[in-house]
């Protein structure tokens, strides 16, 4: 049975009517969701900076990648019931001021450990406001509508971070690449005033799943480990298989966990809905594509093809500008189609612009890159917004939390583990386009695979 609904003590600075509280809500969770996409990706084209400053190779660089959204998943199923058991608004303000304090120590670190360690720390941080931005949303939007309409503004915040990210790291590290760790400060120090002003959440206080959390972070960390190291060492080495027999049974822990135990983190009929299963595979697809294109084409028009941070940047404008203007437009055709329609077009998009990528010759100009990565990016508006609307329609409010953290985890699974594969597949060819070419026809096989998946998607049942 549910544990009955309590609500947070008042705040001093609860004092907006509900229209207003609304409002700051909203703003809120979109600052929130802007400033973790916007980290997620205005790195990437910093990299080769960070490595003439601190040092180490492409694995340390995929670490400076992978710290970050490996912790950001391994603790987003957790973060979930937090967000349900503790309230929405007082697990996103203890995430942003982590999150903050993160963002200057990795600007401040004087070595690549220190800043790798830092990114572990945005990642706790990124994985309390993530899930519970999205249960802030529902909380002040109860209308399905307007809820959706609000779900598209959050997803626009993303969509103008994803267009920001790569131009705006490397315009700050023709100053300095630490600049892309301040420059996170003042936006949360606006999100957690807006805060203030938000409803009060419903808490649901329950145990945590302890066993589930901590084979969940040995299982993805041990994974994500191998994957990378195998990259330079070989899957032979004894770290890799070490961190391989460390995987495999924290998996195997972590299923036991959520079918036996008695607070898991994952309830067990969430791995038997159709809904939930292919909104996640929508997310991990979608994630690996997108994340592992950046990280390609951030590297190799840097160290291929000689462009500077900023130039590399400019070749990502296209895909991700066009995709910050198709959220209200993806709104309304979700509204009068139905989710299946935007969902299966913007995956089968990305599949087909990845293959377009794969083919092009090396000798392409950057400026035909940038046309032809434009299918890649707008798959964020046409199918993500739409997954999202619909798995919070399909499940229980009281559930919002913890189905945000799954289907966030595999989003952020997807983009990890796509870091790790295709930073291997770079580095192990004599000739890196080689690789480059491989890691983008997997990730078409993937988006592809999960378009096809969206056929047997059911209709949301509203609550």
């Amino acid at each position: 049975m549910s544990a009955p609904l309590t609500r947070e003590p008042c705040a001093a600075g609860d004092v907006a009517g509900p229209s207003g509280s609304s409002t700051a809500a909203l703003a809120a969770a979109v600052l929130g969701f802007f400033v973790i996409t916007l980290d997620a990706l205005i790195v990437n084209v910093t990299l080769p900076a960070i490595r003439d400053d601190l040092g180490g190779g492409t694995t340390g660089l995929q670490w400076v990648l992978d710290a970050y959204t490996l912790m950001f998943a391994a603790l987003l199923l957790s973060a979930g019931a937090v967000s349900d058991r503790a309230g929405a608004r007082r697990t996103f303000g203890a995430g942003m001021a982590v999150f903050v304090v993160a963002s200057a120590a990795g600007g401040l670190a004087p070595t690549l450990a220190l800043l790798v360690a830092a990114r572990l720390v945005q990642g706790v941080g990124a994985s309390m406001m993530l899930p519970s931005s999205l249960t802030l949303i529902r909380e002040a939007h109860p209308d399905p509508v307007r809820r959706g309409r609000a779900i598209a503004v959050w997803t626009v915040a993303g969509s103008v971070a994803a267009a920001a990210g790569p131009v705006a790291g490397g315009t700050l590290s023709a100053v300095s690449w630490r600049m892309i760790f301040f420059i996170n400060l003042p936006i949360g120090v606006a999100a957690l005033l807006l805060l203030t002003r938000a409803p009060r959440s419903p808490r649901r206080p329950a145990p945590l799943d302890r066993t589930g959390q901590v084979s969940a972070v040995l299982a993805m960390g041990g994974f994500t480990f191998a994957v990378i190291e195998a990259g330079a060492d070989g899957f032979g080495a004894p770290r890799v298989l070490a961190a391989f027999a460390v995987a495999v049974p924290a998996l195997a822990v972590f299923l036991v966990a959520q079918f036996r135990g008695r607070h898991p983190m994952v309830p067990p009929d969430l791995f038997r809905s159709r809904a939930v299963l292919i909104a996640s595979g929508n997310g991990f697809a979608f994630m690996a594509g997108l994340s592992g294109t950046v990280f390609l084409y951030s590297l190799y028009l840097q160290q291929e093809r000689g462009l500077s941070a900023l130039a590399a940047g400019l070749v990502f404008l296209p895909m991700t500008v066009l995709s910050a203007f198709l959220g209200v437009p993806t709104a309304r055709v979700t509204e009068r189609l139905g989710p299946k329609v935007p969902i299966i077009g913007g995956l089968s998009l990305m599949s087909v612009g990845l293959v377009v990528l794969a083919a092009l010759p090396a000798s392409t100009p950057a400026w035909l890159m940038a046309l032809a990565m434009i299918p890649v990016g707008i798959c964020g508006p046409l199918a993500m917004q739409p997954t999202t609307g619909l798995l919070l329609e399909s499940v229980p409010a009281h559930r919002s939390g913890v189905v945000g953290g799954v289907f966030n985890s595999s989003r952020q699974i997807g983009g990890a583990l796509a870091v790790a594969v295709f930073g291997a597949l770079l580095a192990s060819p004599a000739n890196p386009l080689d690789g480059l070419r491989t890691g983008l026809l997997t990730a078409a096989a993937l988006t592809l695979t999960a378009a096809v998946a969206n056929l047997w998607l059911p209709h949301p049942s509203r609550s």
